[in-house]
């Protein structure tokens, strides 16, 4: 057992995700086979089971001719404590601990029934034992089996009961966010600049050099990915290959068994950097689009920072709001499926959003799904709206160095991405890597204290005199920039109106 210091010394150094306590729901969605709305207009998936535990959202119990929310009776002392302190307590149990405890009251029951605390629980267990696993429907099945492969789950799986009288924002919430379909005004809004067949220059002009994002069509066209790659053939030439799934490694027929049953708020994503090292041909199956062919970070050849990720997600999968590593710029090719996009310059950070002064930790909202319930509307007032867009099977985002944005899996899709370093922003990534806690945000190799010396060398053998041009281009842009106008230099300084002198 945990004593009472070091238990409050973990959860100080706990990451956290902040969660928004969300708007009451008059009425409890109950499981049908057809689409369903609440009366906040929010439509659940079709598939949607009803909340296995009968969790209600906390604006309910007013409502209730109920004088007690068995939430806080069934806790005894503890009640005070938050929903969220109550799982990271829970989250230092192990599996029979958990099971134990569930047996004590019905407020238990429903604690120690929340999935993530199994699912973490299984994704421990692979990181340990370096292997998948075989997902069974839901987490603490998964577990179950995991530990007694000779039980029977499926006799037992799933089959909770319900209790009443049982209100948490929290824990309701979490159930809410796995089961909404995205809301049709979630995704009208598409005002990214959309081009087709413009030229290397125009783009480098238009874009790059101004640092705007574009979403380019056409770039696909020649790609053998677009019509080999399907389940079946992944799988064939993917074999007993391993790919990185959040903390663990799995095989892609792992991985789809699980993708193809799950319904949780943050699916695993796979994402992995080494795809095409592990299964050549998958490298040989696409070319960079002629518009990112320069990447200054090759100089470094095996020593450079992961670079490349093959990109695999159910619907509702995705990347919460970040900026890219080592302020590099981005492309992003969607070969099947669709993603939804949100991006903010780097001037603007995305409402729900707390970055550390040093940029090293950010926190946000505990899923995608929940960000866009509880601050995506009041973007619409800003005064710098979100580049938005729907990126579909053959078409390319543009993701420019320093860049918050979002992405969230409409359907099962399949993608590549690569970050680069180009001319265009080589100073930007120097200067990010000699930063002072560069340790701590240089990412995707191994030295990462060396590297801004390393690249630096490698440029100048490379490229001599590259870095001295660009700084003379940087200085002379900077001083076009603050050279007075006209009109500031007829401007009284005095009066604050204008100074005529004939």
């Amino acid at each position: 057992m945990f004593s009472s210091k070091i238990l409050l010394k973990k959860l100080q150094n706990k990451k956290r995700k902040t969660r928004k306590t969300p708007k009451p729901i008059s009425k409890h969605p109950k499981s049908r086979t057809q689409d369903l709305s609440t009366d906040d207009g929010f439509t659940l998936k079709g598939t949607s089971k009803s909340n296995l535990y009968g969790v209600q959202p906390l604006g309910n119990f007013y409502f209730s001719s109920s004088p007690q929310n068995s939430r806080n009776t069934g806790l005894g002392n503890i009640q005070t404590l938050t929903d969220e302190l109550v799982l990271d307590i829970l989250a230092f149990l192990k599996g029979t601990h958990l099971g134990v405890l569930s047996a004590v009251s019905k407020s238990f029951y429903v604690f120690c029934n929340h999935e993530p605390l199994w699912k973490n629980l299984v994704l421990e267990k692979c990181e340990e034992n370096d292997e998948g696993f075989e997902f069974k429907g839901c987490w603490k099945s998964t577990y179950v089996a995991s530990c007694k492969p000779e039980f029977d789950v499926a006799k037992a799986g799933g089959k909770g009961f319900k209790v009443k009288d049982f209100y948490s924002d929290y824990l309701f919430q979490s159930w809410l966010c796995a089961n909404l379909e995205m809301k049709d005004e979630w995704l009208s809004r598409d005002n990214v600049v959309r081009r087709k067949g413009i030229s290397v220059e125009e783009f480098v002009r238009d874009f790059e050099e101004p640092n705007k994002p574009v979403l380019l069509e056409g770039c696909l066209d020649n790609w053998p990915a677009m019509e080999k790659w399907d389940r079946e053939y992944l799988v064939e030439v993917c074999g007993d290959e391993r790919f990185a799934v959040g903390p663990v490694k799995m095989k892609l027929d792992e991985y789809f068994l699980y993708s193809d049953q799950v319904r949780e708020e943050r699916p695993l994503y796979l994402f992995d950097p080494k795809f095409a090292n592990k299964v050549p041909i998958l490298g040989k199956d696409y070319e960079v689009p002629e518009y990112f062919n320069e990447d200054l970070f090759s100089v470094l050849g095996d020593e450079r920072p992961d670079y490349r990720w093959i990109i695999i997600g159910p619907a509702g999968s995705g990347s919460s709001f970040h900026i890219d590593p080592n302020s590099t710029s981005a492309w992003n090719a969607v070969v099947k499926g669709s993603k939804k996009w949100v991006l903010f310059p780097p001037d603007v950070v995305p409402p729900g959003v707390h970055p550390s002064s040093d940029g090293a930790e950010v926190a946000c909202p505990v899923s995608i799904t929940e960000w866009f319930m509880n601050f995506y509307e009041s973007t619409k007032t800003w005064k710098k709206k979100p580049v938005e867009c729907v990126c579909k099977a053959g078409e390319v985002i543009f993701v420019p160095q320093g860049w918050w944005h979002l992405v969230i899996n409409l359907e099962d899709s399949i993608a590549i991405t690569q970050n680069f370093v180009s001319r265009r922003n080589l100073l930007n990534v120097l200067d990010f890597l000699k930063r002072p806690n560069a340790s701590t945000l240089v990412s995707g190799t191994r030295d990462r204290v060396n590297l801004h010396d390393k690249f630096k060398k490698a440029i100048e053998a490379s490229f001599p005199g590259t870095i001295d041009e660009l700084l003379v281009k940087a200085e002379k842009k900077k001083a076009e920039q603050e050279k007075p106008t006209f009109w500031d230099t007829v401007k009284d300084s005095n009066s604050g109106g204008f100074k005529f002198s004939f």
